[in-house]
């Protein structure tokens, strides 16, 4: 990764503190931990995959296929939204792989974080995702539920300016660099 570039994504954090805090999004099987492991590593920043703060009952759920509610996602979210803020446990900065699929889910993330948050949204056509999650073994989001990811899907408008869209079916280091990129504007 190219010196200017890392120093771009550190200039995007707030002024006062160089943390940074950002949310990898979109529907399953858009590569969303695979990026955000590779954007932690990267920066040397803590990784969470948001799938680890749901509670058992969502995790359940979603393992008999049936799609959450808001009410099942809202106290996932206020996790996402904790762990984002955590900025003892994470000093440097957190990368966290969520969905955040719509709107009011980013605005939830957004009012229970602290300073400087940005969101990555992978894009995806539902060909590629219905293709992955053809090839997805071990994990709990079964294919049946990739139709209710796309009809809950609020794609980010141009009013939330803390997104950066990337095109998910781009190679990863590609996306990354991309990211980068995107971020540092």
């Amino acid at each position: 990764m190219r010196a200017s570039a890392i120093e771009g994504l550190l200039a995007m954090s707030s002024s006062s503190s160089n943390r940074l805090a950002i949310i990898v999004m979109g529907v399953c099987g858009c590569g969303k931990s695979t990026f955000a492991a590779a954007l932690a590593a990267e920066r040397g920043l803590d990784l969470i995959d948001g799938d680890d703060l749901h509670g058992e009952s969502a995790i359940a759920k979603m393992t008999r296929g049936e799609p959450l509610t808001d009410d099942d996602r809202w106290p996932w979210l206020d996790n996402v939204a904790a762990a984002l803020a955590d900025s003892v446990r994470s000093p440097r900065g957190i990368v966290i792989a969520c969905s955040a699929l719509r709107r009011s889910y980013r605005d939830r993330i957004r009012a229970g974080s602290s300073g400087d948050l940005r969101f990555v949204f992978l894009d995806a056509a539902r060909e590629l995702i219905e293709a992955r999650m053809q090839q997805r073994r071990g994990h709990f989001m079964p294919q049946s539920l990739v139709e209710s990811q796309f009809r809950t899907l609020e794609h980010p408008t141009a009013v939330e300016t803390d997104v950066v869209t990337i095109p998910a079916h781009l190679p990863l280091g590609a996306a990354l660099k991309l990211a980068i990129t995107k971020l540092s504007v």
